[in-house]
């Protein structure tokens, strides 16, 4: 920390002694008129005839990333938000007084201006020769040591803003993570949906099963809840009159952190009038296989070493085969509750024992012994009615419902069913689902929404809804094996 303290306190003496000359520290009137990565790419193929013909001065503005000292020159590269660039600053071209300043008092991380035209060295490498250069930012912290950068795993979350800096990796990946929700967007509006928002914060928290966050409306005098799934709001939109709806929200969630959760995250949720289940597989297929293309140019991508293929169709497996078949579950433990409880102590799965429900103890099951199994894209069909409290019963077994989850590379990455229009089934099973619920279960509210069983009576369509976790998503599409490598700021623990 000493140490630390130390350069800081030169940082900081040597900016006042830069002001004191009367040079601003953080002007802004600097206009830069072109980008490091646009230049490397407009001009890869030319060679210094060709650029000495440009005869263009060209304006950059970046963060000094690099410093090559050789008396009286220094080679540097400065960073934009498009890529890098060198520049080199010879005391010939800047003047005597001028580069002198600059040694004395530009740092590496320094955010600065330059001005010159463009060359390349004998080593082949587009470089811009500096005629003139100006401090636009001076950085108090100097940046992590160049050859170990910032490493520390929580340090990097913690601190994003260097991370980004530092890691050419990190910023590609919320890159694509914008081009992800841009695709996302374009195909959705391109399909005749209609992007949609609704409450981030409910009187009452649905549309899935978690434990909510909680606050308090003065005005209204009333608790409010940061909301877990917009499902029902979009439903009512659905009676409303709009058929075909989308929203890119955010869902908050009061529960652990991980490699696979964060408190806050972000959610697609889509419904479509006059549609079934069926049909989100085969609009879904389409949506993430032409991602893939449009990312990669290819519906095979590589995740964690293993090749995903995402050329449709995908297959299919009912959720109870799937539980026998791939999860190694015999059929006859299946049939009672007991028989799971052993089941699952004999190969340590931790499940509740007072769970009353028997198809909840068979979802932890299916969690442990099926989902991390399922590498390629798999729809997982048939779930049970009493983990499905919002889809429409299967027509030929009521037992089950219209509903699928799609696993790719071990984790569940949408979640979509027929709806449930009926307000008398819906009501029924609201309350079964309170009835059954284990008093101290924090992830059942215990009030029913009059609300939204109001607007079923007055009748929704036919249709299905979906729900995709983009940052699974680009977890998937990014090679990314935590959500925290692709929320930039994940929420953490506080610094001891």
């Amino acid at each position: 920390m000493k140490e630390e303290s130390a350069v800081l306190e030169a940082r900081r003496k040597k900016a006042e002694e830069f002001e004191a000359l009367g040079y601003p520290l953080f002007p802004n009137d600097f206009k830069p008129t072109d980008r490091a990565g646009a230049l490397q790419e407009l001009y890869r193929d030319y060679d210094n005839e060709a650029l000495s013909r440009l005869g263009d001065e060209f304006r950059l503005a970046g963060r000094l990333m690099s410093w090559r000292d050789f008396g009286k020159a220094v080679f540097g590269h400065i960073q934009d938000s498009s890529g890098r660039l060198q520049v080199f600053f010879k005391r010939d071209e800047l003047g005597e007084e001028a580069f002198k300043l600059f040694k004395k008092y530009i740092d590496i991380g320094d955010i600065i201006g330059v001005e010159g035209p463009l060359f390349r060295t004998k080593t082949g490498e587009l470089t811009l020769l500096a005629r003139k250069v100006r401090l636009l930012t001076k950085a108090f912290r100097p940046l992590p040591e160049k050859f170990h950068g910032l490493r520390d795993t929580e340090l990097r979350y913690r601190m994003r803003y260097v991370d980004l800096i530092m890691n050419p990796r990190v910023r590609e990946i919320f890159l694509t993570r914008t081009r992800i929700i841009q695709y996302i967007r374009d195909y959705f509006t391109s399909h005749g949906f209609l992007e949609v928002e609704t409450p981030m914060m409910q009187p009452i928290p649905g549309g899935a099963t978690a434990r909510p966050f909680k606050t308090y409306h003065h005005a209204l005098e009333r608790e409010l809840y940061l909301r877990i799934a917009p499902e029902l709001y979009l439903k009512r939109l659905l009676v409303g009159g709009f058929e075909r709806v989308f929203e890119l929200n955010r869902n908050f969630r009061n529960e652990g952190v991980s490699t696979q959760h964060n408190p806050e995250f972000t959610m697609l949720e889509f419904y479509e009038a006059y549609a079934t289940y069926e049909d989100l597989m085969v609009r879904t297929e389409e949506l993430l296989s032409g991602l893939a293309r449009e990312l990669y140019g290819t519906t095979c991508i590589v995740y964690q070493g293993q090749t995903i293929d995402l050329t449709p169709p995908w297959p299919r497996i009912p959720y109870r085969k799937a539980l026998v078949e791939i999860g190694g579950v015999p059929e006859e433990v299946l049939e009672s509750r007991e028989r799971v409880l052993e089941f699952a102590a004999e190969r340590g799965i931790k499940v509740d024992p007072r769970e009353p429900v028997l198809q909840k103890l068979w979802a932890k099951l299916f969690d442990v012994l099926v989902e991390p199994k399922l590498l390629q894209p798999t729809f997982v069909t048939e779930f049970p009615v009493e983990i499905s409290p919002l889809a429409r019963r299967n027509d030929r077994d009521p037992s089950i419902t219209d509903r699928f989850e799609l696993i790719i590379a071990g984790r569940e990455i949408a979640n979509a069913f027929s709806e449930l229009n009926d307000p008398r089934d819906q009501r029924a099973r609201f309350e079964e689902q309170i009835r059954k619920r284990l008093a101290d279960d924090p992830e059942i509210h215990p009030e029913i929404d009059e609300d939204f069983l109001r607007a079923l009576e007055y009748g929704m369509p036919p249709a299905a809804g979906e729900g995709i976790g983009i940052d699974r998503l680009v977890m998937l599409f990014t090679d990314a094996p935590s959500i925290r490598e692709v929320i930039l700021f994940p929420h953490l623990r506080p610094e001891a």
